[in-house]
């Protein structure tokens, strides 16, 4: 057996170095993401002149391909480049957050908690808490892809571990775990309007809230933790083995007085502005709040989020740099901010050509199509029962590979999917879950979510040869253990006939 255990692990270890030689030697992850939208663009006219269309579920209207070779398609194209580039979603929530973590990382807080943090954490639980910390992050929007995932790579390596093994750790639990989360985020109203759409169609009097699934996500949020740090021990870190690139740790030694102080002035400092936002967000009525509906979940406070992770690190930035003496005056905290932002030049180049291949892939309806009719293949296949529940969640992971938002993917499939499970007696909650299993396990090696190009310029920063493959690579272990155990943990759940979440049935009977 140990034999065969053995040859198994040499089988699988010598599987991810050819997929991160592959992937490496691809072009720059710029030129790939530019060769990938030029593909998209014949892919559309040949789509086009083939014919090929699907019937959109929710609405029954013909989606067709959009030809971005035609005339229409190439105005289009010379008109949105620089659309596509600045309404890329994490350009500017990355750019934004920079101006506030620049100040934090210039000043000194950030090296000094990292050191606070490495000292007095037990180091045998850094890898769990950064995974917690990454399912935790999804209340936060995208606050765990810009400061969670480059931060655990610098604690990593002060402590003489990889950086990439921190990396992977936190992109695990920040993407790999998107649909786990031991609190309410701002994904679940969002994807429970659109379950609560889809059932109607079945039954109009059902209502559906957005804890339908938080039964369900809070253990998933436990799994996916304790999954994470195995992987990331016992599989993704050996493999990686000692790091010896150019990158500088931080030297963890004990905290001056000074630093103490300025550490506890900037704690200060982000207890008035956790009162101020409190002010602003919890009372009735309170600015911060949906103006109409009075909803915190759907309100200014949570759509504006990036802004408050800025604020959350430019004031105990700017107090910290104050006290310590690393800020002086205005002049030096924006150097600090100019020397952070000159380091992203890069990423801005990569977005770039990134924006442009999701935009395309979007603007042609291939993707829209893709999912269609991937929904109609499970439904022609006949699949029923249990199996029919772990279809769905490998259907979903599928199109999650083409699709990024997961919104997006939910509103072409909620009204396929949810009704269909109602009328084999499935409660719409079950869907959901299924769903967000698939659309969670494949963010860590798809090009198609939105922050990959923030991943690979991240790891670039410790080896400018690390590329689109060695991160696939990495995060292809986690991708496969969470899809093992969420499968098994959803089935156990429905053997055992629990609720996923208040109201959020098992089953369904009108």
């Amino acid at each position: 057996m140990n034999k065969v255990s053995k040859f198994s692990s040499n089988l699988f270890k010598r599987f991810l170095d050819i997929t991160e030689k592959t992937g490496n030697a691809l072009p720059h992850p710029a030129t790939l993401f530019g060769i990938l939208a030029v593909l998209v663009a014949i892919a559309s006219a040949i789509g086009y002149h083939v014919g090929l269309k699907a019937v959109h579920p929710s609405n029954g209207t013909i989606v067709t391909v959009t030809n971005l070779l035609s005339g229409d398609g190439l105005r289009w194209i010379y008109t949105n480049l620089f659309k596509n580039f600045v309404e890329f979603p994490p350009l500017g929530i990355v750019l934004t957050a920079m101006i506030g973590i620049g100040l934090a990382e210039g000043s000194g807080l950030l090296t000094t908690l990292i050191k606070a943090v490495v000292i007095s954490a037990p180091k045998r639980l850094i890898t769990a808490t950064i995974v917690f910390a990454g399912v935790l992050s999804h209340t936060a929007s995208e606050a765990g892809y810009v400061i969670l995932i480059p931060l655990a790579a610098i604690v990593f390596l002060a402590i003489g571990r990889h950086p990439l093994a921190g990396l992977a750790a936190a992109f695990a639990g920040v993407s790999g775990g998107f649909g786990a989360n031991f609190i309410i985020g701002s994904i679940d109203p969002v994807l429970a309007g659109l379950s609560q759409s889809a059932a109607q169609i079945i039954d109009p009097n059902i209502h559906l809230n957005p804890a339908i699934n938080f039964y369900f996500m809070f253990v998933s949020g436990i799994v996916i933790v304790l999954a994470g740090t195995w992987v990331t021990e016992k599989i993704v870190e050996p493999r990686l083995g000692k790091y010896n690139g150019g990158a500088q740790a931080i030297s963890i030694d004990t905290i001056s007085s000074i630093e103490k102080k300025g550490l506890r002035w900037a704690g200060i400092s982000v207890l008035i502005a956790s009162i101020t936002f409190i002010i602003l967000t919890v009372p009735e009525n309170a600015l911060l709040r949906n103006p109409e509906t009075g909803s915190i979940l759907k309100s200014p406070f949570l759509e504006g989020m990036i802004t408050a992770v800025m604020i959350f690190f430019f004031i105990p930035g700017l107090v910290f740099g104050l006290v310590v003496k690393t800020i002086r005056n205005d002049k030096e905290a924006v150097k600090h901010i100019i020397s952070s932002m000159s380091g992203m030049a890069g990423y801005i180049v990569l977005v770039f050509f990134a924006a442009q291949f999701v935009y395309f892939f979007r603007h042609s309806n291939l993707g829209v199509i893709l999912a269609i009719d991937g929904a109609e293949f499970l439904k022609s296949i006949g699949l029923t029962g249990i199996f029919l529940i772990i279809g769905f969640v490998f259907l979903s992971a599928f199109i999650n590979m083409f699709m990024g938002s997961a919104s997006a993917k939910w509103a072409i499939m909620a009204p396929v999917f949810v009704p269909m499970f109602m009328l084999l007696g499935y409660h719409p909650a079950l869907t959901q879950a299924a769903f967000r299993i698939g659309d969670s396990v494949t963010n860590l090696i798809t090009p198609m979510m939105s922050y990959f190009a923030l991943i690979v310029s991240f790891a670039q920063k410790y080896n400018d040869k690390y590329g689109m493959g060695t991160i696939i690579s990495m995060m292809l272990p986690y991708s496969i253990i969470f899809t093992l155990m969420w499968i098994l943990l959803l089935v156990a759940w429905i053997l055992f006939g629990l609720p996923l979440g208040p109201e959020g049935a098992l089953y369904f009977s009108k």
